[in-house]
């Protein structure tokens, strides 16, 4: 079937304009003012809201072995709770550990999502050993149209890389012409750390944040940059949480360096006194890197408009607070790291970077979608509203008001991570090519219409 919407104010990274959308079969076909649709057509009134390009979360782990568990959404789950908030393309991190088979690995989450997502989605290739092996591995996943890679400097011994392994992986990834993402600290210091701290008996979820100090994270986004200096490859920072770190990304983009900033909703919203609440309710907000002091989020907001920071990600990571984060009492090194976001992501930047903040609509576009299929090689097929890209629009009410709840949430997790807190707006109509697949606040789409995204690399 057709779809025309009509009356709606299209707003892309680049320029808004009232027009309205023709899409058939997936794609958009025409745009204009006051176009006609032939009988049979679905027409959408749009009036009073905003048509966005359907929102892509460049990072998410949907299935995740992690930390003695495993994540509690599953794709269908997971994408469902996506489409509701907006999100219409999700980049997992396919990541297994380093004592396990990377080929087997890529065929087991191609499998567990094949046919069960709503959404479109792709992968980054994790990269957690580097040897002859793996490297084959990697060239023929890499043939396959999966164009990025994920090296943790880390989760030392499970997931992390060591220097000649990051070398050699980044080496590899500029030949390819491959984006590389990282998730940057300094493992030895956390280790350390870690060891320290329980040994003195500080053994609870508030202590998380200093076992990972923002200066482990700036050191370990310096290494990173470093190692893309040398080898002329391309990277991308994930979840940057704090102004050293992105001083550190800064100045090495200064001097040259290809390199992407990533942050993400927690660490904009959030801060370190959630995981400091008592009687173990902290748990629900460990991540890595931590939340941390409130003074940073103005740095990273400020970067984020002057477009310093590329996207705006969530880090998805849904463990239940009973049973799992609860694995941590008396240890705070063993909390499964990760805070469900993937439902609320376009919501939270909305309201606290558009509606409460200095966020214009055309970055907010551009961070929440347009970036990362540029950077991923999903533009202009994604993240924008043109004629030929896939129709997957997101008419957004800015006059919806309401409050986050674990009691009304479609993510596949016994709490929230923003319980009671305001949201200025929400989806009314979300797409993909072209097909309904959510409406205020419900999923009512195809549980299955998700494809799996080959992309081709730079160059």
């Amino acid at each position: 079937m057709s779809l025309l919407i009509k009356n709606g104010e299209i707003v892309t990274a680049a320029e808004r304009m009232h027009a309205d959308i023709y899409c058939e079969g997936e794609t958009i076909t025409r745009i204009g003012k006051g176009l006609d649709a032939p009988a049979g057509t679905r027409i959408i009134d749009a009036a009073g809201k905003y048509v966005f390009p359907g929102f892509i979360d460049p990072h998410v782990h949907i299935h995740l072995p992690f930390m003695g568990t495993l994540t509690k959404d599953t794709h269908r789950t997971g994408s469902q709770a996506a489409l509701v908030g907006g999100t219409t393309t999700y980049i997992e991190m396919l990541a297994p550990s380093r004592h396990e088979d990377l080929m087997a690995g890529y065929r087991l989450w191609n499998e567990l999502a094949e046919g069960n997502s709503a959404c479109d989605y792709t992968f980054h290739i994790g990269v957690s050993k580097y040897d002859a092996g793996a490297e084959a591995q990697l060239r023929e996943i890499v043939a396959d149209g999966m164009t990025s890679f994920k090296v943790f400097l880390s989760y030392k011994g499970f997931f992390g890389v060591n220097d000649e392994e990051l070398f050699r992986t980044l080496t590899l990834a500029k030949e390819l012409g491959v984006i590389v993402t990282a998730h940057c600290e300094n493992d030895e210091l956390v280790a350390q750390l870690q060891a320290q701290l329980l040994a003195a008996g500080r053994t609870g979820p508030e202590w998380h944040e200093p076992s990972r100090p923002e200066r482990v994270e700036a050191d370990g986004t310096n290494h990173f940059a470093t190692f893309l200096e040398i080898t002329g490859a391309r990277g991308y920072v994930v979840h940057l949480s704090c102004a050293p770190a992105l001083a550190a990304a800064l100045a090495a983009k200064e001097r040259g360096v290809s390199l992407a900033i990533e942050c993400v909703v927690p660490h904009l919203v959030l801060d370190k006194t959630y995981a400091e609440r008592p009687d173990f309710e902290g748990a629900k907000y460990v991540m890595s890197p931590p939340l941390r002091d409130k003074r940073n989020q103005k740095p990273l907001w400020d970067a984020l408009a002057a477009g310093l920071v590329d996207t705006v990600a969530t880090d998805h990571a849904p463990f239940d607070f009973k049973g799992q984060k609860e694995m941590g009492r008396g240890d705070f090194t063993k909390i499964p790291n990760g805070i469900p976001t993937i439902e609320d992501r376009v919501n939270l930047l909305y309201t606290y970077g558009v509606s409460r903040g200095n966020l214009s609509l055309e970055r907010f576009v551009s961070a929440a979608s347009t970036r990362a299929a540029q950077l991923f090689g999903l533009y202009p097929r994604k993240g924008t509203v043109a004629v030929g890209a896939d129709a997957d629009l997101v008419v957004y009410d800015p006059n919806y008001r309401g409050r986050i709840s674990a009691t009304t949430q479609a993510m596949n997790v016994d709490y929230s991570g923003f319980e009671g807190v305001e949201i200025d707006g929400r989806p009314s109509v979300v797409t993909v090519r072209g097909e309904v697949a959510a409406m205020d606040g419900k999923f009512v789409g195809d549980p299955g219409r998700g494809k799996l995204l080959r992309r081709t690399p730079a160059g």
